[in-house]
């Protein structure tokens, strides 16, 4: 028998009434009744702080005149010298099988707060190094989605919309943050233009979110170029491969979002899972 998977939820709003709450709540009560353990980290309840300084560190600093933090909080990670809060907000990512990260779009990314717990918890040596990153990653056991509102609707962000192509919004934090960090990203779960939906609309989409939490666990993840494809040297300056730019000359699409050599990016390729290439 299978052992019952943990899910974290990170949690940025401000209201308890709001929708972001109520899809929160979705999700802790239809994880809980198929037998997980959820726990939430609900950042401003828990008055979260946001900024990244010495403070996150306890003892002596190896270079107090030129503070680096990446350098100084490996360090510390490693002699077991971080902050309470980083250490309490690490044993909740180390128990995690599954991150959900619910909150509204702000200015085109996570609200503030939340960009602050990937900055602060996402730790050098705790989330990555330099040789354990994207498919070697840390987290390359662990899934990790995106879900969140929109003050905008659903054409706004399409290929021709106004605030231009939801792939290219997405691809800094799915493949910059999660993906750098190993999480298999599974496809995100957008809830558009909420303020200006009806209650019966919003109903619906609470519903279509538990039918999905449902079976979230089973879910393929999105595709990314594999690491393999790359040459991984200062020298080559971790570029594809030659004989992988060859291959995809005569194809219509790029390989992802980000790596489009030059081309129209593959349809969908951040918000819908797709079979993996094979090279």
């Amino acid at each position: 028998m299978a052992s019952p998977k943990t899910v974290l939820i990170v949690y940025a709003h401000q209201s308890p009434s709001s929708f972001n709450a109520a899809a929160k709540d979705v999700a802790v009560q239809t994880l809980t009744a198929q037998g997980c353990e959820v726990i939430v980290s609900d950042l401003y309840a828990m008055n979260f702080h946001s900024s990244a300084t010495a403070a996150d560190i306890k003892g002596n600093l190896k270079n107090p005149e030129h503070f680096l933090y990446d350098e100084e909080t490996f360090i510390a990670w490693k002699e077991d010298r971080l902050s309470d809060d980083i250490k309490e907000e690490h044993r909740k990512v180390a128990q995690a099988d599954l991150i959900i990260f619910q909150f509204p779009l702000y200015w085109f990314t996570v609200p503030a707060i939340m960009k602050g717990w990937m900055e602060r918890v996402l730790t050098q040596g705790f989330a990555y190094t330099l040789q354990t990153i994207y498919d070697n990653g840390n987290f390359k056991d662990k899934k990790a989605v995106l879900s969140f509102t929109t003050g905008g609707i659903e054409s706004m962000y399409l290929p021709d919309g106004i605030n231009g192509d939801i792939n290219v919004c997405l691809w800094p934090l799915q493949n910059g943050v999660l993906r750098f960090c190993g999480f298999q990203v599974l496809a995100p779960q957008i809830f558009w233009c909420v303020g200006h939906t009806p209650p019966s609309e919003r109903t619906a989409m609470l519903e279509a979110w538990q039918a999905r939490l449902n079976g979230m666990l089973d879910e393929q993840p999105l595709s990314f170029a594999p690491t393999k494809l790359f040459d991984l040297s200062f020298q080559a300056g971790f570029r594809l491969r030659s004989d992988i730019k060859e291959a995809y000359a005569s194809q219509p699409y790029g390989l992802t979002t980000g790596q489009h050599l030059g081309k129209p990016f593959p349809p969908n390729n951040q918000t819908k899972s797709a079979p993996h290439d094979k090279q």
